[in-house]
């Protein structure tokens, strides 16, 4: 199962960098996320983790698997019978703009069905995530 959203934010990309790996800070700015707690100190590297608390969700831990300062980061959580992997891209535009892609998939015997049940909280979530994303960054 797959899911994704983009934005186009007028900022740059460090500024939407900072903004999107700064994930303690991401319930000031998005309703899809109550609480989030990064395990290790300093800036997001390969291997993070992170506790986020969502609405209507059970907690997860989240290790990020791939990353590309400035321009990209994933993170994988997993639960029983399904592997979450959220996808965070920033596609610098010609103009100085940023467009920012984010995307879930979700694999396991049970995606399917996690998918057909929750696909549709997944993408407001992911269009709350676009939209707050935005909002900070231009508010400077």
């Amino acid at each position: 199962m797959r899911f994704a959203t983009s934005t186009e934010i007028e900022a740059d990309i460090d500024r939407v960098w900072a903004v999107q790996t700064d994930v303690e800070r991401w319930p000031e700015w998005t309703a899809s996320v109550r609480a989030a707690r990064r395990l290790e100190p300093g800036p997001l590297t390969l291997g993070s983790t992170a506790r986020l608390e969502q609405p209507r969700l059970r907690p997860a831990l989240w290790r990020v698997t791939e990353i590309d300062a400035p321009r990209f980061f994933a993170w994988e959580s997993d639960s029983p019978g399904v592997r979450t992997r959220g996808e965070h891209r920033l596609v610098p535009l010609s103009d100085g703009r940023v467009r920012a892609d984010l995307v879930v998939v979700q694999t396991g015997p049970l995606a399917p069905l996690t998918g057909l049940l929750g696909g549709r909280l997944i993408r407001r979530y992911l269009r709350l995530e676009a939209d707050g994303l935005r909002a900070r960054c231009e508010r400077g």
